[in-house]
């Protein structure tokens, strides 16, 4: 028998065609698979926005649900001249009050120079000098200290910087300073004060003795490190740094921006006065947190009843859960406080769900009883208030074995479900299309003989006609 090799070919008809139709057909089974992937994959992208918004409204809750919102202080500061460069802050423990802060002297670090040697990079004759002796201690009052730098035998002035520089406990900072006529060793205290300031220093040899060394320090250069000298309410204050811890409870004064000349007194008032507005932004945060949320939520369960348009979370049973879960705690009240409802804060619940806020209600409570919103939302433990029972509540939502992980794990095991069922549904789908090839060819390969089978019978009784002498 002959091999038909292209479909068709023998019989004339268009099996090509056929078998193309069968196979688009055949494959049709496929399109229910491939729509029901589509739809679990929205579901996916759709927990994962819900996930989002309810971590975002996890944050806000975490804010109102911190004591110290409800502690917290403000610093400002009115002064005159160079004065309104007094930079203040408060901390939780600072205490209401208006302070008046006059300074006189700013903290400085001492410096201090070295007589003049002719090279920085040749040896120096160190008259048996082993190490560099450094004084710390300026003022009248200030302890000493001292604090020895070993140093090399045919050293440099180059030598002697680095040595400094690369001792941790030096205290100094050495540079080398080109006077237009030698060389200098020029040394500055790395903090302010006057306990820190560099006072002197000598050359000693391995006994402590002092001895000559190859240069001396120069007196006139010498620079004093000082305290900051300030007043609070008329008590003088004397500080080591700028930056001024304590004198004022839970406040801290940084003077560094300032620049006082000599004789001269910045003056500035200090009003350490509760922070409302971080009050009012957090809770603020909180409801606007929360109605975007139930956007989403809305956006994700819309129907329009065309499911084209409509939401992918459509009557899941998983955002009914969380939306009631949540209605639960924000109606549910607390317990023991002097406020037990959203509704006396001024917080209502919408008819569409979402939250509303008057401003006036919750103004006065900021302003007048911050102690009764910090019992409310954070009350005496971080689960008891209101925030903290939300809180719980979402954190075992968003949990491993929670609705939102469990809703989205289950979605991802259908898609692959889903999957295995649409290689089957191919593989099963190749074996009939193959089938029908082969059966398709046999059937060419029959017509294609009856065919020539036909054709020669056809000559044979055209034959036998003529020699019988009939016509046709």
């Amino acid at each position: 028998m002959a091999t038909i090799t292209s479909l068709g070919v023998g019989s004339g008809l268009d099996l090509t065609g056929l078998l193309d139709q069968l196979q688009a057909a055949e494959r049709g089974k496929l399109a229910p698979i491939t729509l029901q992937k589509k739809q679990q994959q929205a579901k996916i992208s759709a927990f994962g926005q819900l996930q989002t918004s309810l971590n975002s409204f996890q944050d806000a809750v975490a804010k109102i649900n911190d004591p110290k919102l409800y502690q917290s202080l403000s610093a400002n500061v009115r002064g005159t001249g160079s004065g309104e460069a007094i930079k203040a802050t408060a901390a939780a423990d600072a205490l209401p009050g208006s302070y008046r802060v006059e300074v006189s002297q700013l903290a400085t670090s001492g410096t201090l120079a070295s007589s003049r040697v002719d090279t920085k990079d040749q040896a120096l004759d160190l008259q048996g000098a082993t190490a560099l002796q450094l004084t710390f201690g300026s003022g009248e009052g200030a302890a000493t200290n001292t604090v020895d730098i070993n140093i090399a035998e045919g050293s440099s002035l180059a030598d002697i910087r680095d040595a400094i520089n690369a001792d941790k406990e030096a205290g100094v900072n050495a540079t080398i300073i080109n006077d237009g006529t030698g060389y200098r060793l020029a040394l500055s205290s790395k903090t302010t004060g006057a306990e820190a300031s560099i006072e002197s220093f000598n050359f000693v040899d391995a006994d402590a003795a002092v001895v000559t060394g190859p240069f001396a320090e120069d007196a006139l250069t010498k620079r004093p490190g000082e305290n900051a000298a300030l007043t609070v309410n008329g008590i003088a204050i004397s500080s080591a740094d700028n930056k001024i811890e304590g004198a004022i409870q839970g406040v801290t004064l940084n003077l560094a921006e300032l620049n006082i000349a000599e004789g001269e007194t910045a003056t500035s008032t200090v009003n350490v006065e509760r922070d409302t507005l971080k009050q009012r932004e957090a809770i603020n945060g909180f409801v606007k947190a929360f109605n975007d949320l139930k956007g989403t939520i809305g956006k994700l369960t819309s129907f329009t009843g065309d499911s084209e348009t409509a939401g992918e979370l459509v009557g899941d049973n998983t955002v009914r859960t969380i939306e009631s879960r949540l209605r639960s705690v924000l109606t549910g009240g607390v317990e023991g406080g002097e406020l037990s409802t959203l509704n006396q804060l001024g917080i209502t619940l919408q008819r569409d769900g979402k939250l509303k806020v008057d401003e006036e209600t919750l103004d006065n409570l900021v302003a007048n009883n911050p102690q009764a919103l910090n019992a409310f939302f954070a009350g005496d433990a971080a689960e008891n208030g209101m925030a903290g029972r939300l809180n719980t509540t979402i954190e075992q939502m968003l949990g491993n074995n929670g609705v939102v992980k469990l809703a989205i794990s289950g979605a991802e095991n259908r898609v692959k479900s889903l999957d295995d069922r649409f290689e089957r549904m191919e593989k099963t789908i190749e074996g009939t299309i193959s089938r029908y090839r082969k059966q398709f060819s046999q059937l060419d390969s029959m017509i294609a003989q009856m065919n020539s089978m036909s054709s020669y019978l056809t000559q044979q009784f055209d034959a036998l006609d003529n020699q019988l002498g009939r016509k046709k």
